[in-house]
């Protein structure tokens, strides 16, 4: 049986469920783990795949954010850097320091990033990093050699944390599981049981691969449902205001030779007032983000024309070599859950607090929103002890700041295979089953596995061609075209796995091919 097979049979056989949890996004993971850390009975319902939305599409920073210090936004950066460390000591495999250089073209910048930064080190506390530096000219260059020399003055050295987004989802569903949790993909909540009081007492929802309608008993339930809290909060009450103002944000990625040094770039003002960042990843530069007010939410966002120019225009700015839009080999779009300001909030997005709230309905169930994804864990301690309250389970404090995450280790790999931590050596047996499936997946993407294809599906729930290459592996959100020329070989292993026939191979190659598209420009 496959592990979503498992947890269906959990479900079937379950009468009461102490803690229901809607959303399989940072929150929502963060929210499930706590739950059952606590011992509560706890089943996590995610009606796509893990961090599909917007917990895969963010710019793979784990920090306290600089610019909401130059905000004012004191309290915000002091939990986030306090939150960044214990994810650098409980997840070692996943998260890793990264340098980061601000450079200054005009005289009086060094010291006045050097300010801020001095009081973002004091803020971490002793869950701090390495302290912030002054460089000169020849030494930011050093660091950053396609970095424009042009007035340059030199520039402020500071470190922050850095990770893969879409794979610390997949380790948080898997510690999940290890403390007794069951979560399920492809299981869209569809609405709410309620008493005769009109208390909520379970969650409606139906299995999107068979159509298996489920009515699912729960003490307590939490809306974790990110960008669409909002869509959840009217199954309970239609005529709920609405509690944020989602705003997307855009990346591009490019060769690494735009940026060939391990140092990022952090570009401290645009021509909207916000920051950008130049960052390497996996062997490719990611430069992001916008913030644009949006209207609507959608689970595949587009970024837009206007976007990609601006992100092209400033990377021109700071590099030697100017990116054009031919060099893109992908471009993502995610948007943030932001708590909205009612009738007083900005126009502009950038404005909107990044602090993230949890409140309860009168009919019990508990949404959880705004944040990011440095403080899921705290954010997740918030939302349980208010289920714990409104449902009445027995009272227990939360022990997540010191959880270690699946996989946790401090070995460090260089065979592509880091971000399994302890699982990397059963991945390794795993790609010597067949032949080539221990072969890179594409002479662009050097640093996946044939094989680990079949891993996903074996042991982390992928069931799509999109659950591999877009989230067990980042193929899609770092080259495109890539993605889409390896779908086939991808689709056959995953037929191999799940028992598919033919038609559902072409089905998923042709669904995926439609969703990269969104990617390449």
């Amino acid at each position: 049986m496959t592990p979503r097979e498992v947890a269906l049979t959990r479900v079937r056989s379950q009468e009461l469920w102490d803690v229901v949890v809607i959303g399989g996004g940072a929150t929502g993971l963060g929210s499930a783990i706590d739950a059952a850390t606590r011992g509560y009975r706890t089943l996590l319902l995610e009606a796509h795949d893990f961090a599909k939305g917007t917990s895969s599409r963010s710019t793979k920073l784990v920090h306290g954010g600089v610019r909401y210090l130059a905000q004012g936004q004191i309290t915000l950066v002091r939990e986030a850097l306090r939150e960044r460390g214990r994810l650098l000591r409980n997840a070692p495999h996943l998260v890793h320091k990264k340098d980061f250089l601000i450079p200054a073209y005009r005289r009086w910048e060094r010291p006045y990033y050097a300010l801020g930064l001095w009081l973002y080190d004091r803020l971490a506390g002793r869950l701090g990093l390495k302290p912030s530096r002054m460089v000169d000219q020849q030494e930011a260059l050093r660091l950053v050699p396609t970095l424009e020399p042009a007035d340059l003055q030199g520039g402020v050295v500071y470190q922050d944390g850095q990770f893969d987004d879409a794979r610390l989802a997949i380790a948080l569903v898997r510690t999940f599981d290890d403390h007794g949790g069951t979560a399920l993909n492809a299981l869209a909540v569809t609405g709410f049981a309620k008493n005769a009081a009109g208390r909520v007492v379970g969650v409606l929802a139906r299995d999107n691969e068979t159509g298996e309608a489920f009515q699912i008993a729960a003490r307590g339930v939490i809306n974790a449902t990110g960008v669409f809290v909002d869509q959840l909060r009217r199954m309970d009450e239609p005529g709920a205001a609405s509690l944020i103002a989602p705003s997307q944000g855009t990346h591009i990625v490019l060769e690494r030779a735009f940026l060939p040094g391990e140092t990022a770039v952090l570009v401290p003002k645009t021509d909207d007032g916000r920051v950008i960042f130049a960052i390497p990843w996996n062997n490719h530069v990611i430069v992001g983000t916008t913030d644009t007010a949006v209207k609507e939410t959608s689970i595949e966002p587009r970024p837009l024309p206007e976007e990609v120019d601006f992100l092209l225009r400033h990377a021109g700015r700071y590099l030697t070599r100017d990116p054009k839009r031919k060099d893109v080999l992908s471009t993502f779009a995610g948007l943030r859950p932001l708590i909205s300001q009612g009738k007083q909030r900005s126009t502009r997005s950038s404005s909107i607090s990044r602090e993230h709230a949890a409140m309860v309905s009168t009919s019990g169930i508990v949404t959880i929103t705004g944040g990011k994804w440095t403080t899921y864990r705290r954010m997740g301690e918030d939302a349980v002890d208010l289920v714990a309250r409104s449902a009445g389970l027995p009272s227990r404090p939360s022990s997540t700041a010191d959880l270690r995450l699946h996989g946790w280790t401090e070995m460090k790999r260089d065979d592509g295979l880091q971000t399994y931590g302890a699982d990397a050596e059963a991945v390794a047996k795993v790609l010597r089953e067949r032949p080539h499936w221990d072969e890179p997946i594409h002479q662009s993407l050097q640093s996946y596995r044939l094989g680990e294809a079949a891993w996903a599906v074996r042991e982390e729930m992928a069931r799509t061609v999109e659950d591999v290459l877009a989230r067990r592996m980042r193929a899609l959100f770092l080259d495109a075209k890539a993605a889409i020329e390896i779908a086939p070989k991808v689709a056959a292993i995953l037929a191999d796995e799940l028992g598919r026939n033919a038609a559902w191979v072409e089905s998923q190659i042709k669904s995926f091919e439609d969703v990269a598209k969104g990617y390449s420009l």
